[in-house]
């Protein structure tokens, strides 16, 4: 059994990383919500002998309207393609379909557009099987606890990536008279792009330190 110290530290790492991720996807988060120290997140969120209940870190949240405008359809009336998510974490050291089931019934019994299970380890086949099954539905992601350890996007080798409007990546496609198939490609699995959630189709802007222009920047569409 893990040391509780190191297991809190721990889960307290993942907990902060994953609210920094709601946020920098657009979502409606203050800082005040997860920037606080390990003591007190001990005090918040762990038991009598000081281990984690990942069971109360589930918080959601919603679009902001910045979101909601970087994802408005180019079609009229449409709604945003985004919608309130729901974040929790399981404890299970197995994941199964029992899990996914229950899981999805929380995401939905909320009124939630996404969901985003934080595990121990990666879900079964079953598991997954069950949530591509919704995938019509609901919109479901699965990170495990050591990939949110540490934020990817803060280390000083990851450009900033940008997500494109889906009026700005129309002007880019006019203003460089190209295609969407011959820009660069992101794919869906770089670690990056599930940090920003990308979905197939999306465009982000790459932001890079230049020495001879300062700043340059070029753009990849996310392939699923």
């Amino acid at each position: 059994m893990a040391d509780p110290d190191r297991e809190a530290s721990r889960v307290w790492r993942a907990w902060k990383t994953v609210h920094e991720m709601v946020q920098d996807r657009g979502y409606e988060i203050s800082e005040e919500e997860f920037n606080i120290p390990l003591d007190e997140f001990r005090q918040r969120f762990c038991d009598s002998e000081g281990r984690p209940q990942r069971s109360s870190l589930a918080f959601k949240a919603y679009p902001s309207a910045q979101m909601q405008i970087t994802h408005a359809s180019l079609k009229p009336g449409a709604p945003p393609d985004c919608g309130p998510i729901w974040v929790e974490f399981n404890s299970d050291i197995s994941v199964g379909i029992k899990q996914a089931k229950a899981f999805v019934f929380r995401v939905k019994e909320a009124n939630m557009a996404s969901g985003l299970l934080v595990c121990l380890n990666p879900p079964s086949s079953a598991c997954m099987k069950a949530f591509a099954g919704v995938e019509r539905e609901l919109n479901i992601e699965i990170f495990l606890e050591e990939q949110l350890l540490v934020n990817i996007t803060k280390h000083e080798l990851v450009p900033k990536h940008i997500l494109l409007s889906k009026e700005e990546k129309k002007r880019l496609l006019q203003r460089y008279r190209l295609k969407e198939s011959q820009l660069p490609r992101i794919q869906k699995d770089d670690p990056v792009a599930r940090y920003l959630g990308l979905k197939k189709g999306n465009v982000v802007k790459i932001v890079r330190k230049s020495e001879t222009s300062g700043r340059y920047a070029s753009y990849r569409l996310c392939m699923g």
